[in-house]
């Protein structure tokens, strides 16, 4: 690892991943994020499946350089529950994980679904493909399948037209697998949701505006960054995705307004940014580059990703340096607080990031994919990887006197 560049991670779902660790090595990557998916939401992690995890990875010549994820339970996003005892145990899991040396932790604070795409098998113009959201065809969703009262007001005139054509060209079964490609695909794992338990997490939601989901959130902070400082353990938020609201819900964490928010509310060490590239990018009012220098302090880990915004509001995944998004830009912004922290004396000056979200390529367009998690099939982030690998030499260049740098 070159001590001018940031880490280079892959994600990791466990030992369920189709993809194998040793693929991860041989993509050039030298750690993982990943996390214990087994283990139901809001239960506390047991320091000896932590130690475990961390075993299997040290026996594969990789670190465990984040965890994706420390899922929030829904109580605790809702305010409703046995909310003393889900903190403690989040509290405890940090514990555990510091205790092991594991410093870093995302998670979200998404209401009811995480990631939202319509459309997880796009196909692209070369013959690869990627994940898309389309919001016509979420309007068929929510109309339709869902059927949410108050839906049609979110929408225009034009995408519920849109939306009903959509949804009456499509045959039983195109709609069961659309369906079931927004409502279950939680990170790690199937949680076999249905229609009717979406409209069962939505009720807890009634009325609730901005206002009354960023209180819930300052609570959870508040309850958790001083047990993330005991334990030496930095969280980092993870952007809404898509930054926008759904769902009839709000986003809180789309834009810079909310992030200072979150951070004058809860000024601790431990309260910290995953600065995902891909989320952030979907919304056209955010500018990257200036978003790394603003927050350079607060982020912890980062999502290298672009998206490519399409007139109707529709957005796709593109390749790691097209789309949307600055890239040379971000990734000097990153690579130049790295060199901040490391000249303060910070022992964790290091910055991890892993590639997002990859096309299915190549080879893996040949194989069963039953089963792989949607946009981590292996080709694509192992090119994303490469890409970003060569950009951060690229940058890092001129500094070492033309020398090349290796690894």
């Amino acid at each position: 690892m070159h001590d001018k560049l940031m880490e280079e991670s892959f994600r990791w779902y466990g030992p369920g991943d189709p993809v194998p660790l040793a693929f991860i090595r041989q993509a050039g990557a030298t750690a993982v994020f990943t996390a214990l998916h087994e283990i139901p939401y809001g239960e506390p992690w047991p320091r000896a499946a932590i130690r475990a995890r961390l075993d299997l990875l040290a026996g594969h010549g990789l670190r465990w350089t984040a965890v994706e994820s420390v899922p929030v339970h829904e109580d605790l996003k809702t305010g409703r529950g046995d909310l003393r005892k889900l903190l403690d145990n989040y509290a405890r899991t940090l514990a555990h994980l510091g205790a092991e040396g594991v410093r870093t932790v995302i998670y979200n604070f998404m209401p009811v679904l995480d990631w939202i795409r319509t459309d997880l098998d796009h196909e692209l113009p070369d013959g690869s493909r990627c994940l898309l959201y389309n919001p016509a065809h979420f309007a068929a969703f929510e109309l339709f399948a869902l059927q949410r009262p108050g839906a049609a007001a979110d929408y225009t005139a034009r995408q519920r037209a849109a939306a009903k054509k959509f949804w009456d060209a499509m045959t039983a079964a195109d709609r069961d697998r659309f369906t079931r490609g927004i409502i279950d695909v939680f990170p790690g794992c199937k949680l076999g949701l249905t229609v009717g338990d979406i409209r069962a997490r939505l009720a807890p939601y009634a009325g609730m505006d901005a206002g009354g989901l960023r209180k819930n959130f300052i609570r959870f902070l508040e309850a958790v960054c001083p047990a993330a400082e005991r334990a030496g353990v930095r969280l980092a938020v993870h952007p809404d995705d898509p930054p926008f609201p759904v769902l009839g819900l709000p986003r809180i964490v789309s834009r810079a307004a909310d992030l200072d928010a979150l951070f004058q509310a809860v000024d601790s060490p431990a309260n910290g940014l995953c600065f995902c590239t891909g989320s952030l990018g979907a919304n056209p009012d955010n500018d990257l580059p200036q978003m790394v220098n603003q927050y350079a302090a607060r982020i912890h880990a980062a999502h290298l990703r672009s998206t490519r915004r399409l007139a109707d509001g529709a957005f796709f995944e593109a390749d790691h340096l097209a789309g949307g998004v600055d890239m040379p830009a971000v990734v000097r912004a990153l690579l130049d607080e790295q060199d901040r922290r490391r000249r303060a004396g910070r022992a964790d000056w290091r910055l991890a990031f892993r590639p997002d979200h990859g096309h299915v390529m190549m080879d893996d367009l040949q194989k069963d994919l039953t089963g792989a998690n949607p946009g981590y099939t292996c080709i694509g982030r192992m090119r994303g990887l490469a890409e970003l690998r060569g950009l951060m030499h690229g940058l890092r260049y001129p500094a070492d006197g033309g020398k090349i740098l290796r690894s």
